[in-house]
């Protein structure tokens, strides 16, 4: 089917000598693999359409099976400040794996499309990477079939007060009810305050957030426990991040 839509650049690697393989997150067909013939070569009119941290409006043949074909593209949309900065593309490099591997391919979801371009922008207008990705690695959880109750106490439906996550109720638990689950995360009580309001949180209301390091580093801890457990995926992109932070340790230090 020829056609056009707007799309977000996921990944792309060389095929043969001068093609290339260019996944795309499609606004209007999901997740799709182009083939992009002589993208390698000099002066390639889609060189700034298929590079990484890029939107744009791809026209093609979009196909219900197989590769598909890009013929051209237009309005295009350059994160620059992503593209040229290691750290920040290294979130947005998580993110979009989380995409790739959270939806089949074809599978339409434009909200999922807009969620994530969102991410990208504020990323890329230098807004904290790490609570961004946070916000988006805990509400992209029910797209892995993760159902987690952070409204409530499970037990009683108190939403005032310390909480704690119990995997044996899919949610919270209340501090009057933390005996019902000794198996319970027994994570820092300030890190799930925040993971409750990031599970509910638009990314609009974001710019009045700031946390402290040790804050970061327990919410972290728990997210990673949480897909760990229920997701069970291990992403490059997520261990270099990992490495990542243990440079800036040592830069800082030096």
């Amino acid at each position: 089917m020829q056609g056009e839509t707007r799309g977000l650049v996921l990944f792309a690697r060389n095929h043969k000598e001068k093609d290339k393989l260019v996944k795309i997150f499609t606004e209007s067909s999901g997740k799709q693999m182009f083939y992009v013939r002589g993208a390698n070569r000099k002066n390639n009119p889609f060189a700034s359409a298929i590079f990484p941290f890029t939107e744009a409006t791809y026209i093609g043949n979009l196909r219900e099976d197989g590769l598909s074909f890009l013929n051209a593209a237009k309005n295009v949309h350059s994160f620059k400040n992503i593209q040229l900065d290691i750290f920040i593309s290294a979130y947005a490099t998580y993110i979009l794996n989380l995409v790739d591997v959270a939806i089949e391919d074809r599978v339409y979801d434009p909200a999922l499309y807009g969620f994530t371009k969102q991410a990208l922008q504020l990323l890329d207008d230098g807004k904290d990477a790490e609570i961004i990705t946070n916000i988006f690695e805990i509400q992209i959880l029910h797209r892995f079939g993760v159902s987690a109750d952070w409204n409530c106490c499970a037990i009683c439906g108190e939403t005032r007060g310390k909480f704690d996550f119990s995997s044996r109720y899919h949610g919270v638990l209340c501090e009057k009810h933390f005996h019902m689950d000794e198996r319970r995360y027994h994570a820092d009580p300030r890190a799930i305050y925040f993971l409750r309001m990031f599970a509910n949180i638009t990314y609009d209301q974001i710019s009045s957030i700031s946390l402290k390091k040790e804050t970061k580093l327990e919410i972290r801890q728990v997210i990673d426990e949480l897909y760990d457990e229920y997701v069970g995926i291990h992403l490059k992109s997520k261990k270099f991040i990992e490495e990542m932070d243990n440079w800036k340790t040592l830069l800082t230090n030096e």
